[in-house]
């Protein structure tokens, strides 16, 4: 077997594993397409609920959030 063959021999499999690579990137990416898509259906839209939007960006501690469910039982208390 002389040099050249042993390259085109090696060229097979490194051609086999691009094309692996592009397929595998081209279904990643149509993942992430179909998921926001459907994230999108999905989710309201936090002005149309009042709670989300007051805590859009925050993070709330069990603390707070028993008081926000009080506060929602209870609103003039």
């Amino acid at each position: 077997m002389t040099a050249i063959e042993t390259l085109a021999a090696e060229g097979q499999a490194s051609l086999f594993l691009m094309f692996a690579g592009v397929v595998l990137v081209v279904l990643l990416i149509g993942a992430f397409w179909y998921g926001s898509r459907r994230r999108r259906r999905e989710a309201p839209p936090a002005a149309q609920n009042p709670a989300a939007q007051r805590r859009e960006d925050s993070w709330q501690t069990p603390e707070e959030h028993a008081r926000d469910q009080r506060d929602q039982e209870h609103p003039h208390a």
